[in-house]
């Protein structure tokens, strides 16, 4: 164990921070799955949900350690294979994906004989970041039109859009924002970022447009997005089952006071639907109290400090807007989450990074930090790989120059036997005595 904790590279402060949210993530997770445990045909066995969370969060470390590994210019050219793939899934996905409660939410797809479902628009967003990136760090020296940039960088992030704000508004807005986000920061004209937002928001009207006149499956989610905002804006929508969420989570962070009842001890888990994902920070505060909650807070605050500072010290543009890409919307969510918990934003389905339940959602965030860390490891760290990947080569190649060399005396000395065999079969003495015989 020590040497593999020696063997990590990057930024340790990172790595530290990702290990304290893991770890916390089992008790509150512990916690919350009681509701699945007991709901339906459960069979009441939490430590099941235990085992899930643990075999999900050590796939995750797996995940970043081997990304992070890997030299991050190598997804670069990846971002620009992979998004082709990736439209064909989300497009797979919201025609075939699985569908709630009758509505198109069609967020999710079955992975075959595995059984395990997948949420494509959260590897999307990853890849479409690093596209974004790339094409900035690439155009950066060079003079840049609208349409060109439109062509080469908004059509696909458009396209990508296009498949996902159907079924999930929310990681849609995310994702749409984050860019603009990510374009600002990578020094993208202004007025050009005015005129995509303008065209944004336009897209979005008319959409909305065609699902109020001609509603269909594929535009079901627009009545839900309408009431969801209805609701945060008008307290008098009651009887919702968006009233019935807010209402219990209120209640168990109202009840948790300074320092909460105590691990396990939570009384609203039992009543909140989505205890052990979207709304366990709410658990959390009743469980861990206020202090507790803001102990959270602290965390990811301090996570967006430390890849404020990776993005400043990258010794690359396309590193730096990697680490900005990739790392800002991570915190962003966290806070979305929070904010929602507390009724200062309304409903949206966005877990709480590392700390939620579900496989897709660690494993995509997991799959980002990598990438990140990969992009904070210092010089003399990448020296070290080098130097220990050349002494692999060279083992493997002396190996293999071995074997060769073994091989051809073989064969050579095969060669000469038959050239020059030491003696025949009629010499062999065998045969005089079968011959007098």
């Amino acid at each position: 164990m020590l040497a593999l904790i020696k063997s990590l590279r990057g930024d340790k402060v990172i790595w530290a921070l990702i290990a304290l949210l893991a770890l916390f993530s089992f008790m509150p997770v512990f916690s919350a799955s009681s509701n699945l445990a007991y709901a339906g045909k459960g069979t009441g066995n939490t430590v099941s949900y235990l085992i899930k969370h643990l075999v999900h969060v050590a796939l995750g470390f797996f995940i970043i350690y081997r990304i992070h590994k890997i030299p991050y210019h190598y997804f670069r050219s990846i971002s620009r294979i992979l998004l082709p793939f990736i439209w064909l899934l989300l497009g797979y996905t919201l025609f075939k994906g699985t569908v709630i409660a009758g509505a198109n939410a069609s967020r999710w797809i079955q992975v075959p004989f595995v059984g395990i479902s997948f949420q494509p628009s959260t590897l999307a967003f990853i890849v479409l970041m690093i596209f974004v990136a790339r094409y900035l760090s690439k155009t950066r020296e060079e003079p840049l039109s609208f349409k060109s940039s439109f062509i080469d960088l908004w059509l696909p992030v458009g396209i990508t859009l296009m498949f996902i704000l159907p079924a999930n508004f929310s990681t849609a807005a995310l994702i749409f924002s984050m860019v603009l986000m990510l374009v600002f920061v990578g020094k993208y004209p202004l007025k050009y970022i005015g005129a995509v937002l303008g065209i944004g928001i336009v897209s979005f009207a008319f959409f909305i447009l065609i699902a109020k006149a001609f509603p269909n499956p594929l535009t079901s989610r627009v009545n839900t997005w309408e009431a969801r905002i209805e609701r945060f804006f008008n307290d008098e929508v009651k009887d919702s089952d968006e009233v019935y969420q807010i209402e219990r989570a209120k209640t168990a962070i109202a009840t948790g006071g300074v320092y909460g009842l105590g691990p396990g001890k939570s009384v609203q888990k039992n009543f909140l639907p989505q205890s052990s994902s979207d709304f366990i920070y709410a658990i959390i505060v009743e469980e861990f109290g206020l202090a507790g909650g803001l102990a959270i807070l602290a965390i990811y605050l301090l996570l967006f400090f430390r890849i404020v500072i990776a993005a400043h010290k990258a010794n690359t543009l396309f590193g730096k807007l990697v680490v900005v890409g990739l790392g800002f919307p991570i915190v962003f969510q966290a806070m979305i989450n929070m904010g929602v918990a507390v009724e200062l934003l309304p409903t949206t389905g966005q877990t709480l990074p590392l700390i939620s339940s579900g496989g897709s959602s660690i494993w995509v965030t997991c799959l980002a930090l990598g990438i990140i860390i990969n992009v904070t490891k210092k010089e003399e760290e990448i020296a070290a790989e080098n130097k220990e990947k050349a002494v692999r080569d060279a083992a493997l190649q002396k190996m293999i120059d071995k074997q060769l060399k073994e091989d051809e005396e073989a064969l050579q000395k095969e060669e000469n036997n038959k050239e020059n065999p030491e003696y025949s079969i009629e010499d062999n003495p065998m045969n005089a005595v079968l011959n007098k015989s």
